[in-house]
């Protein structure tokens, strides 16, 4: 609970940032896309009264007289409500022009063509509503890349639905962060001498640590690139305490874990960052798969038995 949270990527942050409640977050992506999109989420943030209005500006939905009563729904009924829905020319240009309107109220520089990919990547959702699906530059699509509503649907293995947009509660959590600009995006590579040096700095001043770290896989690419040390350092340097822990979505590359499940395409990982920093301070060289097989956490064991479920791998990407 509380204390400060990094990450890189898309939405995905929102459902950690709400499980822990941290009392500030940054998140920190090489890619300038990535802050773009995560101001089109500040937008609507800003104008959705509930979970109901947000779904329905996000995918250009008519948003119902009867919105404000539609809190205590279930994330499966307000998905049933969405694709029941359809886009009309009317409430598609309200939900551009509103999210245009408040990106452009944020406080970032932004260029024309920043304004344009914006736009274009709530198009993406607005065209395609719920069945947009995860796509990668370069890759055919694989069947194992998740819808939307699969992820909104998705649950963890006790059967419980833990997205950022499941509880009213969570998103109400998130927009209250939202209206106090806590939930900062930041264009920086993670082995750079500024972005997580910054946010180390800035949390020392303010008497403030870091309760976890989402890197997803960054750190494969940060070793195929020779930077990881420059990135260890920074990491070594984040003010923390004990049970402050870094977060990885591992995927394998053919590769397994002992923590991998045959239904989930990764698996996600804890390390403390105590654990981290001592790892890394050795002075030798370390490979990706040697660093995830390293000191996990290893969770607490489902009592009973959960039954298995066949889930969608928890992607995250910029609509391309």
């Amino acid at each position: 609970r509380g204390g400060a949270y990094i990450g890189v990527g898309p939405d995905q942050n929102f459902t950690y940032i709400a499980r822990i409640r941290q009392r500030i977050a940054f998140i920190a992506d090489i890619r300038r896309d990535n802050l773009l999109h995560h101001l089109l989420f500040k937008a609507l943030f800003a104008r959705a009264r509930n979970r109901a209005e947000f779904l329905a500006l996000w995918t250009g939905r008519p948003v119902p007289s009867t919105v404000a009563q539609m809190d205590e729904r279930a994330i499966q009924a307000l998905v049933g409500w969405i694709d029941s829905t359809p886009v009309v020319t009317e409430s598609a240009q309200r939900a551009r022009a509103i999210v245009r309107e408040e990106v452009q109220r944020s406080g970032f520089p932004l260029s024309a063509k920043d304004l344009a990919t914006i736009g274009r990547f709530h198009d993406a959702f607005i065209n395609e509503g719920l069945q947009l699906r995860f796509t990668t530059t370069g890759r055919a699509p694989q069947p194992y890349y998740p819808s939307l509503r699969q992820l909104l649907l998705e649950h963890d293995e006790r059967g419980r639905m833990r997205g950022f947009l499941a509880s009213e509660d969570d998103f109400q959590f998130l927009k209250s962060m939202q209206r106090r600009n806590l939930i900062v995006p930041i264009t920086g590579d993670l082995a750079g001498q500024r972005a997580l040096p910054g946010i180390a700095a800035y949390l020392r001043d303010v008497g403030e640590r870091v309760s976890a770290l989402y890197v997803s896989n960054v750190e494969d690419y940060l070793m195929r690139g020779g930077t990881f040390g420059s990135y260890a350092k920074s990491v070594r340097a984040l003010p923390r305490d004990t049970r402050s822990v870094l977060i990885r979505s591992y995927f394998g590359s053919g590769y397994g874990h002992p923590e991998a499940t045959p239904e989930y395409y990764a698996t996600q990982l804890l390390q403390t960052i105590d654990s981290f920093a001592a790892d890394t301070a050795l002075l030798r060289p370390m490979g990706y798969r040697e660093l995830v097989n390293r000191n996990w956490i290893a969770p607490r064991p489902l009592s009973p038995p959960a039954p298995r479920f066949l889930c969608a791998l928890a992607c995250h990407s910029l609509p391309s």
